[in-house]
């Protein structure tokens, strides 16, 4: 797997393959706006060029955006339907100005709608934003998610249909967050158990819709439905599952990406880890 991060772009997008360097990983995460904010200037063509010319200078093989927290594409309030709608394309041209291929967002809250009338909102969503994306190229993963309040995401049935009603695969794959799968009701902490996760996932949305992982321990107990990240090896999961989807052949060349608490100043701790995890080959026994 090629480990990176989510990194700060505090003074500059451009910033961000540098900040990346110092941790020395060759893949990040980066909010390419204030994650609080609806709406923000385009970046500048000379800092778009200038971030360019970093990532190819510190080697990075892969960049991938979050999309901010403040959208929510099954809004049933209309008015936030529509600035969530517009938030979002500006996300996706955001990410084709810097050439970043991934876009990750949690699916969206259904505020008490149902989970079906959720599902179908966030997929006319997207198709609607696709489609007038549709010289674009970012492709947009959907994140696995702990399931708290009214999220959805939490089941990979719920991720399926959501492929299914957008019906855009090439546009489409998914994000799988360790923390959130685990306190969905996933466990991943044994061999055996971390077997019969992936295999369901492979039956229910195919693991070749699966193109990037978020690399966290979880704070809470399994199956809590609670999203709160930890360490690696200092939480509810453990090490143990993050040796199996860091020696899994099958993830060889998918970037992994650290949101443990700190930021920066903890994340070389979290990577040395992680990277001491790779060491003893286990793939073997994955599968």
């Amino acid at each position: 797997m090629i480990l990176g991060a989510h990194v700060s772009t505090s003074g500059g997008v451009s910033n961000a393959p540098l900040n990346a360097r110092k941790l020395g990983i060759t893949a990040f995460q980066i909010f390419t706006k204030n994650q609080n904010r609806w709406k923000q200037n385009p970046t500048e063509a000379d800092e778009i060029d200038q971030y360019l010319k970093n990532c190819e200078e510190c080697g990075i093989e892969w960049t991938i955006s979050h999309d901010a927290y403040l959208i929510n594409l099954c809004a049933t309030d209309e008015e936030k339907l529509n600035r969530s709608r517009e938030a979002f394309l500006d996300e996706m041209i955001r990410a084709d100005r810097l050439q970043i291929p991934y876009l990750v967002m949690h699916p969206g809250s259904h505020l008490g709608a149902g989970e079906e009338a959720g599902l179908r909102k966030i997929a006319e969503s997207l198709r609607m934003l696709l489609d007038r994306n549709n010289n674009g190229k970012v492709r947009v993963l959907l994140e696995t998610t702990a399931g708290q309040g009214n999220n959805l995401g939490y089941r990979f049935e719920q991720l399926a249909e959501l492929i299914r009603l957008i019906d855009c695969e090439e546009r489409t794959g998914v994000c799988l967050d360790t923390c959130h799968i685990f306190t969905a009701g996933y466990d991943i902490r044994t061999v055996d158990s971390y077997r019969k996760v992936m295999s369901e996932f492979d039956e229910i949305i195919g693991l070749n819709r699966l193109l990037a992982f978020h690399l966290n321990d979880s704070k809470k107990d399994f199956a809590s439905r609670v999203d709160r990240h930890e360490h690696i090896g200092e939480g509810k999961i453990g090490s143990d599952a993050f040796r199996f989807f860091l020696n899994d052949p099958r993830f060889g060349d998918i970037p992994g990406l650290l949101e443990t608490p700190g930021m920066a100043d903890e994340y070389v701790k979290n990577i040395k880890l992680l990277r001491e995890l790779t060491e003893t080959d286990i793939s073997t026994d994955i599968k």
